[in-house]
C-alpha cells in the first residue's frame, strides 16, 4: 500500500510544488492511516488542513484501496 501512496503523492506533488510546498510520506500502518509531512510554504499554510483533508486524503481514498485517514506529522 505504501508504494500506492507514494504514485498517488506524486501525482499531487506538481500542485503542491507550484505554490511553494511539497509533502513527505512518513509511514502507513495496517490500519489504513497515512502519515504526512507537509513542508516548504505548505507546512506553515493556514489551508494546509485544507489540503490535507480535501484534496491529499480524498485523492488518496479515492485511488488506494484500504486508506482510512491521513494524519499530519509536524
Amino acid at each position: 500500500m505504501q508504494e500506492q501512496v507514494q504514485e498517488v503523492l506524486n501525482k499531487l506533488r506538481p500542485f503542491l510544488l507550484r505554490d511553494g510546498g511539497d509533502v513527505e510520506l512518513i509511514d502507513v500502518d495496517e490500519e489504513g492511516v497515512v502519515l504526512l509531512r507537509l513542508m516548504g510554504a505548505c507546512g506553515n499554510c493556514p489551508s494546509s488542513t485544507i489540503t490535507l483533508k480535501a484534496g491529499i486524503e480524498r485523492a488518496l481514498m479515492a485511488e488506494v484501496p484500504g486508506v482510512r485517514e491521513i494524519e499530519q506529522v509536524f
